[in-house]
């Protein structure tokens, strides 16, 4: 296992600015850009190389995700966004007459509340709202009061977009097996900084891109599709790759896979795969526990030093590992985050709080500079 400082060189925003914003749009490595360079210029040199070649690209890249949250490759499929995951699974499952869904509704990020409000008012399926407090995220016990006889699906967030609150997804897990529930996780904010095992948890869903935690790029991620449930979840979408004997083209043969395949309906983002492919063996060999460990590190350590000059953070110590969000009373926020950036330290505005995410390459210098930043500009301060 490499230390983590060997890795931070592969990051050249490192070299020009703090940057602490994995939650929103991190910035990719190196290794990234060259191999979708590499990819693309195989491409225009030589045109198509053999299909073979492509597909154990993907494969690779499938296995990597299959390694990182501990399920089979089989049971991993590539979509655009994690948008496009939770959508999929929305519009595909074998909804039954008065079935529910349970869901955070007032702190969920959009992509997880709007296919389900959407199944309500199309009267598909009824929504339930979890009740949750702004800086914290769905317990077991909210779940279980919400939960009905007739929710199918307990639908989450791994950790909360806006204050960082993790979510026990090993608790809500064993509530959804002793209540016969389908649970769906938005795994986008941890997947990458925090280690995740969705059999342990009890996940049978999961959506994930990569160009937050996984340290890699738009438009490429990935969804894990239980293999209990993948044949109650009929594709939206449809092509020749949803079926068996998807390179005959032929004759028509509509059988579909029986795997987390049938949801990649036509020609995969190939460049896009590389490059996703090669961000996942950077998080492989930096460890993703040691990861976990080092940016909850940095997170304390931040915290710490905010909160001695004055400011408010979240969330709650017992739900914070790799984000935290803060306050100043005698600040503005819209005025704090600007003077970040003036220093060169890149965060987000998140319902009137800075959210700071750090990841892998990270120092306890960095922390040292925002927590300098913040109190010169505090009155008596030395800016």
């Amino acid at each position: 296992m490499n230390p983590l400082s060997s890795f931070r060189d592969e990051f050249p925003v490192s070299r020009t600015h703090v940057f602490l914003n994995h939650a929103g749009v991190g910035p990719t490595s190196t290794r990234v850009v060259e191999a979708v360079h590499g990819f693309m210029n195989s491409l225009a040199r030589v045109g198509r190389p053999s299909f073979d070649d492509w597909e154990s690209l993907a494969s690779e890249c499938r296995e990597r995700f299959a390694r990182l949250i501990g399920c089979g490759a089989d049971e991993v499929a590539f979509v655009r966004n994690t948008s496009h995951g939770l959508s999929l699974f929305a519009s595909g499952l074998d909804w039954r007459p008065g079935d529910r869904v349970a869901a955070a509704a007032t702190v969920e990020y959009p992509s997880n509340v709007y296919p389900w409000i959407d199944l309500d008012r199309r009267g598909i399926a009824s929504l339930d709202v979890i009740p949750a407090v702004d800086d914290g995220t769905v317990t077991a016990e909210a779940a279980a009061r919400t939960l009905r006889p007739e929710t199918r699906v307990l639908a989450v967030s791994s950790a909360q977009y806006a204050s960082g609150a993790v979510t026990d997804l090993t608790a809500l897990g064993e509530l959804c097996r002793e209540r016969g529930v389908l649970l769906c996780v938005d795994g986008i904010q941890t997947v990458g900084a925090l280690p995740l095992d969705v059999k342990e948890a009890g996940i049978h869903f999961l959506s994930a891109d990569s160009h937050k935690w996984m340290l890699g790029m738009m438009g490429i991620g990935a969804v894990f599709v239980d293999r209990t449930i993948v044949e109650s979840v009929h594709p939206p979408l449809l092509g020749w790759r949803s079926t068996t004997d998807a390179f005959n083209f032929d004759r028509v043969h509509f059988e579909l896979l029986a795997d987390a395949g049938r949801f990649e309906e036509g020609s995969l983002a190939y460049p896009l795969i590389v490059g996703f492919s090669a961000a996942l063996a950077l998080i492989e060999e930096a460890g993703v526990e040691a990861i976990g460990a080092h940016v909850e590190d940095l997170v304390s350590d931040l915290a710490g030093r905010l909160e001695r000059i004055g400011c408010m953070t979240a969330p709650d110590p017992s739900e914070r590992r790799h984000i935290v969000t803060f306050r100043h009373p005698a600040l503005d926020g819209e005025r704090l985050e600007e003077a970040l950036a003036e220093a060169g330290v890149v965060v987000s505005l998140r319902r009137g709080r800075i959210r700071a995410s750090p990841h892998l390459y990270n120092t306890a210098e960095e922390m040292e500079k925002v927590a300098n930043v913040v109190r010169d500009l505090l009155p008596g301060g030395s800016g």
